[in-house]
């Protein structure tokens, strides 16, 4: 397989790469090797590694097949996004400083300010879409500029490539959570930027039956820290999780595809709705950032994120009265989902200038026949 990686097409690698079939058996899925140690051949002497938490065959097969797709050298999986992104921001000292988007995750901003923060880490927000406004924000400690594109949950669209050389000429690196693209739709890498971290639970897995994260790097020397800071706090996911995230990879492609089309076909919908006031899609030609998420994504996601004009009360009773749309936290899998994100996902971010709008609903339009779900949202918008 190594040999034609260069020459196939991610769908195709999406399905082989990293998961050939068994040399033993014949196995044409990845075994989930259910073990937590090796048989030693000698004293400190062992032919693939000494305990499950520093390798596993299945965890490697992951690794392999999900960095293949993001065109990175290393991967890395965990056991959560959030434990990958811990992972990631423990290479930081003491005083060093990150440079963050006006939306991230709220997961994300709460682990910096509410427990990185007690460490000596600091941080600053600003809009990356000026980069005078990074540079008025820069110092001697700047290490990382830590980007979401599409964000969460306004789905601000950001220029990597632009970044990634204001950023590498100042000496910092560039991590961007691919989390809401995937590699199908978007590789970070290749635009310029030094690592992609994913939350896998989210389009990798697809079915809301799994957690975890996924670090995917081509620097060496960041990979082998992150690899002992792995083995060192030991956050990683156990054989089956990532059994179940290799079966969802098999899909990714297909699955992408019918999201982008769903989603695309619901923010028209929303966006010519009364009761709606704004709508956040990069596929909409309205939409700020859509002129470069067409230059940098090969589709614009199955995220919508929109204001209804009743403010908080009616965001409430729209996500609490929809039918196909489940109310629930998380994205990305094959059930449409609604929240509302000042009460949900980023209550972390209330009172910091990366508060929510009250009356922001966050949808993730699944694969379900998109006029079923155009029905059901109108039919909760009144």
């Amino acid at each position: 397989m190594d040999e034609i990686k260069e020459n196939v097409s991610f769908e195709t690698l999406a399905v082989h790469a990293g998961q050939e079939a068994d040399e033993k058996t014949g196995a044409v899925t990845v075994p989930i090797y259910a073990t937590s140690t090796y048989k030693q051949t000698g004293v400190g002497e062992f032919p693939f590694s000494d305990y499950s938490r520093v390798d596993n065959p299945t965890r490697s097969a992951l690794q392999s097949s999900l960095s293949t797709l993001e065109g990175a050298e290393f991967g890395l999986a965990f056991s959560s996004g959030l434990a990958a992104t811990d992972t990631l921001l423990r290479t930081l000292n003491s005083g060093d400083h990150i440079v963050m988007g006006l939306d991230v995750y709220g997961g994300t901003y709460r682990l910096i300010t509410k427990i990185l923060s007690r460490q000596g880490i600091e941080i600053s927000t600003v809009d990356l879409s000026d980069t005078d406004k990074i540079a008025s924000v820069w110092k001697d400690s700047t290490r990382f500029v830590w980007i979401e594109t599409p964000s969460n949950p306004t789905l601000t669209i950001t220029d990597i490539e632009q970044i990634s050389t204001f950023v590498h000429s100042r000496g910092g690196k560039v991590i961007v959570d691919n989390t809401f693209a995937t590699p199908y739709l978007q590789q970070p890498l290749s635009l310029g930027a030094d690592v992609v971290v994913h939350s896998t639970t989210k389009y990798i897995g697809g079915h809301s039956d799994v957690v975890g994260g996924f670090i995917a790097t081509s620097d060496k020397e960041l990979y082998e820290e992150l690899k002992f800071l792995q083995y060192a706090i030991g956050a990683v996911p156990g054989p089956f999780d990532v059994y179940l995230l290799l079966r969802g990879i098999k899909t990714l492609p297909v699955r992408m595809d019918r999201h982008n089309e769903n989603a695309q076909a619901i923010a028209e919908f929303l966006d010519s709705h009364e009761n709606v006031s704004k709508v956040y899609y990069p596929g909409l030609k309205s939409h700020v950032g859509h002129d470069i998420a067409s230059k940098q994504m090969r589709g614009f996601g199955g995220m919508v994120s929109f204001i209804v004009s009743g403010g908080s009360a009616m965001a409430k009773s729209v996500a609490e009265n929809t039918q196909l749309f489940t109310l629930a936290e998380s994205l990305g899998a094959v059930e449409s989902l609604i929240e509302v994100p000042a009460l949900m996902t980023h209550a972390s971010t209330s009172g910091s200038l990366l508060e929510v709008d009250p009356g922001l609903i966050r949808i993730s339009v699944g694969l379900e026949n998109v006029d079923d779900l155009i029905t059901d949202l109108k039919i909760a918008l009144g």
